[in-house]
């Protein structure tokens, strides 16, 4: 029979064992998520990336009065286009093919990582064996 006792054996009457540090904090009825990390601030209260400094605060009234001028700006933007012979039936037309290119493009970059990835390589160098610029 081993008569040993070691201090991961040893235990409270609640079976939490003593030498980790997170049995002490039980013990002593604190609970913490990280109880250890390097960085200072783990254990600090939520601060929301949307909160508005009380100055930066707009009435709804200057909201609305600087969305009707912006929207005056886009009308003038627009009958000048227009003007100079685009329509919008063809800018349409061009975003959807942008859309279609950047889709194919996607699907391209996917099938050469997985090239790469099935011959040990990286996609940089199945760029200069397909002929393809890094930029394109």
């Amino acid at each position: 029979m081993n008569t040993e006792h070691t201090a991961e054996t040893d235990c409270t009457a609640n079976n939490s064992p003593l030498s980790t540090p997170e049995a002490k904090d039980l013990k002593k009825g604190v609970l913490k998520r990280t109880p250890f990390s390097k960085f200072k601030r783990v254990h600090s209260n939520f601060k929301s990336p949307l909160q508005v400094s009380e100055s930066a605060k707009v009435s709804p009234a200057e909201e609305v009065a600087e969305l009707e001028r912006r929207r005056e700006q886009l009308d003038t933007e627009i009958a000048q286009l227009e003007a100079e012979g685009y329509r919008v039936e063809e800018l349409e037309h061009h975003i959807d093919m942008l859309h279609e290119y950047n889709d194919i493009k996607d699907i391209g970059q996917s099938l050469l990582g997985r090239i790469a990835a099935l011959r040990g390589t990286t996609t940089r160098d199945l760029y200069s064996h397909f002929g393809l610029e890094l930029d394109d």
